[in-house]
This record gives C-alpha cells, sequence and structure tokens, in this order.
C-alpha cells in the first residue's frame, strides 16, 4: 500500500482530515515567506491530533540547530530539510532518532544513505508544477523513495502506476486557495493513492 504524505498542513480541520484519511505522514512548513508556514509552537498543537501519522517539521535554508530547536518546540518526529545544510540537518536528526526525507531534483543523483528517505519534488517545493514523471530516474531511487510535485486528486493513480513509488506527496494540488486545504481533496487524495497498488505490482513481478 502506498505511503501517503500530506503536507502544508496549518489547521485541526486539515490535520483531522489528513489523519482521519489515513495519511502516514503530516508535513508542517516552518519557513518564511510561504503561504503555509506555521510556528513551531502552533505545531505542538496540530502534532496532538496526529494519532498514527507522524509530524513532519518541513524547513529551508535552516542550520541543524535552529532546526532541532523547531522539532523539540514542535513536537516532530521527522524532519525534511530543504536547501542549504541538508545533510547537516539530517545527520543532527538521525543522532536524535528522528526519521528523515531527503528531497532531491530530477536531473540530480540521488543521495544514497540506508536510513534516510529520498523524495522527488521541484526545485521550488509547493509550486504546483507537475513533474515528468516519465523523465524521473526513479530505478536508481532504491526501493523507499517518495515522488512530489503537482500532485492532486486526479493524477496520483496515474503518477503512482507511471513511477511504482513507494510513497506520494502532495501539498498545493490539495488547496482551494495558496494555504487553505481543501478536506474534501486531502480525503480523496489519500484514498486514491492508497488504492493504487503499482508498487506492490512491479515488486511481485521483481521478485518473481
Amino acid at each position: 500500500m502506498t505511503w501517503v504524505k500530506v503536507c502544508g498542513l496549518r489547521t485541526t480541520d486539515a490535520v483531522s482530515a489528513a489523519v482521519e484519511a489515513g495519511a502516514d505522514a503530516i508535513g508542517f512548513v516552518m519557513y518564511e515567506p510561504s503561504p503555509r508556514s506555521v510556528s513551531p509552537e502552533a505545531v505542538s498543537e496540530l502534532v496532538a491530533l496526529a494519532k498514527g501519522a507522524t509530524p513532519v517539521a518541513v524547513t529551508r535554508d535552516a542550520g541543524p540547530d535552529q532546526v532541532m530547536d523547531w522539532v523539540e518546540k514542535s513536537g516532530a518526529r521527522a524532519v525534511q530539510p530543504h536547501g542549504r545544510y541538508q545533510m547537516a540537518v539530517g545527520a543532527a536528526a538521525e543522532n536524535s532518532g528522528l526519521q528523515v526525507i531527503l528531497p532531491t531534483f530530477p536531473g540530480f543523483p540521488p543521495i544514497q544513505h540506508q536510513n534516510w528517505i529520498p523524495m522527488v519534488d521541484n526545485v521550488e517545493p509547493g509550486s504546483g508544477i507537475t513533474l515528468d514523471w516519465h523523465d524521473l530516474d526513479y530505478p536508481g531511487m532504491g526501493e523507499r523513495w517518495i515522488l512530489a510535485g503537482g500532485l492532486s486528486p486526479s493524477n496520483v493513480g496515474e503518477a503512482i502506476a507511471a513511477t511504482a513509488a513507494w510513497g506520494v506527496d502532495a501539498s498545493s494540488g490539495l488547496e482551494s486557495a495558496p494555504g487553505v486545504k481543501d478536506l474534501d481533496l486531502i480525503e480523496a487524495f489519500v484514498r486514491v493513492a492508497k488504492e493504487t497498488s503499482a508498487w506492490e505490482q512491479r515488486a511481485s513481478e521483481t521478485r518473481t
């Protein structure tokens, strides 16, 4: 079953919609400027609604000390560092027992790390621009990798079928306006992604 992350959450209704739909992870943007930005203190209240979903601190150009301070204040259990200091933030997070999702981009070789999960995204995350799934070198990503970039309920099934991605992540494709999540779109995205079993099918074919 496809692993699913819903990102850019800011309200209790949006978090609850993602969790109730069955999202495996919920992302909180902790950098400015972004219409989805939310403070670590506000995230700490939203994390209380996470239940079994993993709260992810999504950062950009912040060093490890700053990110780990935000993690402590917010209660996040994973980090997704964009921009500078990716490797340093990832190392600090892993040393603290946190999951690490490491963004990479088409044309860049994936960083191989045994415990970190690579995510193929746009150079400008949250832009809503759809990647060319057929042009991705996804076999080089290993078995566990996440596809992001312009995903929505209308295209996530096709994206998983085309790439056999282990996981998917969406933010702007689930909004009625920048930073405003549509609860119906959240539910539909998680449901369609969970119902698409292309990764399991390809894995089975590989084993046989």
